[in-house]
C-alpha cells in the first residue's frame, strides 16, 4: 500500500482512516477547508481539500452530503474502500469512490454506484441497485430488488421492503419502513413510511 489521502477530516474521515489502517495503509493524511483542524484520528491535516489533484497518493472523499462528494469527484481519480469485517457476495459491482464499513453486508448480484456510503452494519440484500453517491446509513437495511436513486439518503435503521423504488434525491428517515414505491425529491418518515415534504 502506499500513501492514502481522506478529503474530510470529520468522523466519517475517522471511519475511513480506520478502514484504511485495516486494509494495510500505514501513510494517511487529511485534507479539510477548516483551516483550524490539525488532525482526525490521529492522523495529520496537511491542507485544503483542492490540493487533492496535485498530491502524489490513493484518495478516498470521507464527506457525508452527497452534493459535495459528487462536485469533488468530478476532479479527481477515487479509490473504494470495504472493511474487512464487511460481507460481500458473488458478483457485486461496486464502483469507485465508495466505502463499504464494518459489519454491512452486501448480497449476490448487488450494483453500488460511485461514491456511495454503505454504513457500519448495513445491508444490502441481493438484486439490489444502490445510484451514485447514495447512502445506506448505520443499520439500515435493504430486502432485496431494491432500486435506490442517486444522491438518495436511507436513515439509520430504516427497512426497505423487497422490489421497492426510490427515485433519485430522496431522505428516508431514521427508523422509516418503506413499503411503497418513493417519488423523486422528497422526506419520507414513520411506519409505513410516508412523505412529509417535497423538494426542486
Amino acid at each position: 500500500m502506499n500513501k492514502l489521502i481522506v478529503l474530510g477530516a470529520s468522523g466519517h474521515g475517522k471511519v475511513i482512516a480506520d478502514i484504511a489502517v485495516n486494509v494495510g495503509y500505514t501513510d494517511i493524511v487529511f485534507l479539510d477547508d477548516d483551516i483550524n483542524i490539525k488532525e482526525c484520528s490521529g492522523f495529520p491535516v496537511v491542507g485544503k481539500t483542492s490540493l487533492a489533484k496535485s498530491m502524489a497518493g490513493d484518495k478516498i472523499i470521507a464527506i457525508g452530503n452527497a452534493s459535495v462528494r459528487k462536485s469533488i469527484h468530478r476532479d479527481i481519480k477515487l479509490i473504494s474502500l470495504i472493511h474487512p469485517n464487511a460481507v460481500i457476495g458473488r458478483n457485486v459491482e461496486i464502483g469507485e469512490g465508495s466505502v463499504v464499513m464494518a459489519g454491512a453486508v452486501v448480497n449476490p448480484d448487488t450494483k453500488i454506484g460511485k461514491g456511495c456510503i454503505i454504513n457500519t452494519a448495513s445491508s444490502v440484500d441481493h438484486d439490489c441497485v444502490v445510484g451514485n453517491y447514495s447512502h445506506i446509513a448505520v443499520g439500515a437495511h435493504l430486502c432485496g430488488t431494491v432500486d435506490v436513486g442517486d444522491c438518495c439518503w436511507i436513515g439509520a435503521g430504516a427497512v426497505v421492503s423487497n422490489n421497492i423504488t426510490i427515485e433519485s434525491c430522496v431522505t428516508i428517515g431514521a427508523g422509516a419502513v418503506v413499503i411503497r414505491d418513493v417519488p423523486a425529491k422528497c422526506t419520507v418518515v414513520g411506519n409505513p413510511a410516508k412523505p412529509i415534504s417535497f423538494f426542486e
